[in-house]
C-alpha cells in the first residue's frame, strides 16, 4: 500500500499565510537536512530546523507551540546553506509573528529574576522584548 500525499492537500490556510508573511515558498523544501546541520542553535531546539518547515508544509499548526521558532538566531546560515534557497529564518519569524498576533507573549517581564535584569545588557532585554512580546 502507498501513501499518496499530493501538495494540493497540504496547502492549507496556515500554510497560505506563513508563505504570504515570509515571502517564501515552503514547497521548495525537500527536506535535505543542511539548515538543520549548520544551525548553531539545534542543540537547544525541541524540533530539528526542517522538522520545522514540515510540520508548516503539511500545516500543522502545533509547531506554534514549539520553542524552536522563538530559539532561532536568525543569523540565516539555513538560508545560505539551502539548495532550494528557502530562507527558513523568514519562515520562522512569520511563525513568530502569528504567535504574537494571538497576544501570546514568549517572554514574560515578570518572570525574570530582578537580579538578572541588573547584569543584562539593557539592549539584550530590548532585543529580547522586540522580537519575542506583542
Amino acid at each position: 500500500m502507498y501513501l499518496k500525499l499530493s501538495v494540493k492537500n497540504t496547502e492549507s490556510d496556515f500554510v497560505k499565510k506563513i508563505e504570504e508573511i515570509s515571502g517564501e515558498n515552503l514547497m521548495k523544501c525537500n527536506q535535505c537536512g543542511k539548515c538543520s546541520a549548520g544551525c548553531p542553535s539545534v542543540s537547544r531546539m525541541e524540533s530539528l530546523p526542517n522538522q520545522v518547515i514540515r510540520r508548516v508544509q503539511l500545516g500543522d499548526e502545533s509547531v506554534l507551540e514549539d520553542d524552536t521558532i522563538w530559539l532561532c538566531a536568525s543569523c540565516f546560515t539555513c538560508a545560505v546553506r539551502c539548495p532550494k534557497g528557502v530562507d527558513l529564518s523568514k519562515v520562522m519569524e512569520a511563525l513568530r509573528l502569528l504567535t504574537l498576533r494571538k497576544n501570546v507573549n514568549y517572554t514574560q517581564i515578570e518572570k525574570i529574576p530582578r537580579d538578572e535584569l541588573e547584569v543584562l545588557p539593557p539592549i539584550a532585554l530590548v532585543s529580547n522584548f522586540r522580537k519575542m512580546t506583542s
